[in-house]
């Protein structure tokens, strides 16, 4: 009972930073911070399925190190459209503009 109560915390963790997501379309800033917010959740389901093997720790440390690659990157281009247009709104710089 505690477990499925666990995954379904979980799952409205995940549901709650896909809304944000698609809600929240005008800060970059925002938008990066609610997919940290859904890869935090997938980490912790991925830790508590991987925890009833007991030796798939390994792919854990994998998806950390994929995550932190993803968001270095982020930031990398938040600073990138900062530097070039001023800010992180959406509506200021064309997306089709080179």
């Amino acid at each position: 009972m505690i477990m499925m109560m666990n995954w379904l915390g979980l799952v409205f963790l995940m549901m709650g930073g896909v809304k944000v997501f698609c809600s929240n379309r005008k800060h970059l800033l925002a938008m990066l911070l609610s997919l940290e917010f859904m890869v935090l959740s997938m980490f912790l389901m991925l830790f508590i399925l991987l925890s009833f093997f007991e030796n798939e720790v390994y792919f854990l440390m994998i998806f950390l190190s994929f995550c932190v690659c993803e968001g270095a990157l982020g930031l990398s281009i938040l600073v990138l459209l900062i530097r070039t247009h001023g800010n992180d709104f959406f509506q200021s710089f064309g997306v089709l503009q080179c």
